[in-house]
């Protein structure tokens, strides 16, 4: 593991960085209880430009985090409550006449932000899910006949209902793709939600100090890539990857008539990216096993589809990939 590039001082650089990161997460303790696994996932995303799919029912405090470290980075923030008579236009702009010199002019619309929360995503229909998939992929938005750049960065926050609940409606795979990760947002500990209660019950407004810029986010994405990922631990991810797609050829025969499909070449760059991110927030310049399996979860739970036989037995995504990370060899 301590081949290769000089790690102590690569280790000394990043406890340097991260400086920055532990201020914001202790910003954000002032005002989020708990959640602390879905604030630093938050982070990875920022660190590593990859857009974050939150699940979990409402009142979790999703919308608050997201808003919250907007004001913190001081980056530009645009909330979006997705409903289903909700129009491209009203996610990305449209041209406007202007009578005074008789042209269209292009009025940009909220995507044109730093941090974009789509609320209820799910609730959206296939025409915006569409606008928003080359918002997200391309990072530019196409306005009449004008296509114009997204600020960097960029980072789409979306969050969904359980698809159980009425009224919501699953994602295409094409656009679940393009989110990095994939987090569950529980319930609080009865701690926590007594702490929560003490804090919030006459609702008082946070004071939140701002801790760093959208220059110092890019600086910071520049140290994330310094990290060291040893030639085992990519064996590793691309070892986890591919058994999510033949399970069989991994040892697992009994999980193949479980699993439709596996995760793309996408997931195994992403799974990659992260696990650099997660050994940055933990001060540390090389990724360990234990960041893979850390972030592991996060990042192939919605790239693996389950087939009818795993519903039947009531499996689902994650009991899969669990599996999968319980057998395969740990460098």
């Amino acid at each position: 593991m301590q081949s290769g590039p000089d790690i102590s001082a690569l280790t000394t650089r990043i406890q340097q960085e991260t400086q920055l990161v532990e201020r914001v997460l202790g910003e954000m303790d002032r005002v989020i209880v708990g959640q602390r696994p879905m604030v630093e996932r938050i982070m990875i995303g920022f660190l590593c430009g990859g857009h974050i799919l939150l699940e979990g029912v409402p009142g979790l405090a999703k919308t608050l985090t997201v808003s919250s470290l907007a004001r913190i980075i001081q980056a530009t923030f645009h909330r979006i409550q997705f409903t289903p008579d909700l129009l491209p236009a009203d996610l990305t702009g449209t041209l406007i006449y202007e009578q005074s010199s008789g042209d269209f002019v292009a009025r940009k619309g909220p995507i044109f932000a730093n941090l974009i929360l789509a609320d209820e995503i799910n609730r959206a229909p296939a025409k915006v899910q569409s606008a928003l998939l080359e918002a997200m992929q391309e990072r530019q938005v196409t306005i009449g006949e004008d296509s114009f750049t997204l600020d960097d960065p960029f980072l789409v926050m979306a969050t969904q209902n359980p698809i159980e609940q009425e009224g919501t409606y699953p994602l295409p795979e094409a656009q679940v793709d393009r989110f990095m990760l994939k987090v569950k947002v529980d319930y609080p500990s009865r701690d926590e939600e007594r702490q929560i209660l003490e804090r919030m019950m006459d609702s008082p407004e946070v004071d939140l100090s701002p801790v760093m810029g959208v220059d110092d986010i890019l600086r910071l994405r520049e140290a994330v890539r310094l990290v060291y990922t040893d030639d085992k631990i990519k064996d590793y991810i691309v070892d986890l990857v591919q058994a999510t797609r033949d399970p069989e050829k991994a040892g697992l025969k009994d999980l193949a008539p479980l699993i439709e499909y596996g995760a793309s070449p996408r997931a195994t760059l992403f799974l990659a990216r992260a696990a650099r991110a997660h050994a940055f927030l933990r001060r540390r310049g090389y990724v360990t096993p234990e960041d893979v399996k850390a972030i592991g979860l996060d990042v192939l739970r919605h790239r693996v589809a389950i087939s009818y036989e795993a519903e039947a037995e009531q499996m689902d995504a994650d009991q899969i990939v669990e599996r999968l990370f319980d057998h395969i060899e740990v460098p």
